[in-house]
C-alpha cells in the first residue's frame, strides 16, 4: 500500500496537490458539484456535513459555494493538508473546523450528510468496512453519504484495459508519458481496488440503503448511498 501519510506530508507534495486532482481524476469538478447537489438533496439549509479526506479543501469549498448556509467537519491525517484547506477555503474557513486524524477522530455527533472522495482506495477491505460502519453512526437517518475513488471491474483483460484508458486519460491532461506510467503503476501495484459489486456491498453491510452509482470516470466510480 502507499504510505498515505508521508506522501501528504512531505512539502512539495502538498504545495501541488490542487493541481494534481483535476488533472489525474476525469471529470473531477463537474463530480465535486454532483457530489453537492446529492447531499443538498437530504440536507437542510443550515446543514453540518462530516467531509472525510478534507485536506486540500477542494471539495469544502466546492461545497461551501453551493450552500452558503453548510458548516462543516473535516478530518485528515495530514497537519499539512489540513493547512492548505484553510488556506483553499480562503474567507469561507470560519465555515469548518477542521481535525486531524482519522473517523475515529470525527465529533461523536449526527450529521445531515457526509462525503469521503478520493480516500478509500488507499485502504484495505477491513478499514473501508469500519469506516462506513463508523460513518454510518454519525448520520442522521435517510442523510445521505457520497463516496468516489479508484473502482474497476477485475479480471486479466478487463481491468488491464480500463488501466489503459486512464493512462491515456493522463497523456490526454498534459501529464508526461514517465509521469503518467509511473501513476498507473502506483494505481496497479500499490492500491486495493475493488470492484464496484465489492464496494457497493460494504455499502449495504455497513447499513446504508439504495447505494446508487452518480459518476464513473474510466477507472474511478462514485456512489450515493442513504443511512
Amino acid at each position: 500500500m502507499i504510505d498515505v501519510q508521508n506522501m501528504f506530508s512531505d512539502p512539495q507534495a502538498v504545495a501541488r496537490y490542487t493541481e494534481g486532482p483535476p488533472r489525474f481524476v476525469p471529470g473531477y469538478n463537474a463530480m465535486l458539484s454532483m457530489a453537492a447537489i446529492l447531499l443538498a438533496e437530504r440536507a437542510r439549509e443550515d446543514a453540518r456535513i462530516l467531509v472525510l479526506g478534507a485536506g486540500g479543501g477542494l471539495e469544502l469549498k466546492t461545497f461551501a459555494q453551493a450552500q452558503p448556509r453548510w458548516s462543516f467537519d473535516g478530518v485528515d491525517p495530514s497537519a499539512a493538508m489540513l493547512a492548505l484547506a484553510g488556506q483553499t477555503l480562503g474567507p469561507l474557513a470560519s465555515r469548518a473546523r477542521l481535525h486531524q486524524g482519522y473517523i475515529d477522530d470525527a465529533p461523536q455527533e449526527l450529521f445531515d450528510g457526509a462525503s469521503c472522495l478520493l480516500t478509500l482506495h488507499f485502504v484495505d477491505v477491513e478499514e473501508r468496512r469500519r469506516i462506513a460502519s463508523e460513518v454510518r453512526r454519525r448520520l442522521k437517518p435517510r442523510a445521505a453519504f457520497v463516496i468516489a475513488h479508484l473502482s474497476a471491474p477485475d479480471g486479466d483483460e478487463e481491468r488491464p484495459l480500463w488501466l489503459s484508458r486512464y493512462s491515456a486519460f493522463l497523456a490526454s491532461s498534459g501529464v508526461e508519458p514517465e509521469q503518467a506510467a509511473a501513476a498507473r503503476n502506483a494505481v496497479t501495484n500499490h492500491l486495493e481496488i475493488l470492484t464496484p459489486a465489492q464496494d457497493e456491498a460494504i455499502l449495504r453491510e455497513a447499513g446504508f440503503s439504495e447505494p446508487t452509482l452518480f459518476y464513473t470516470g474510466f477507472t474511478f466510480r462514485g456512489w450515493v448511498a442513504y443511512a
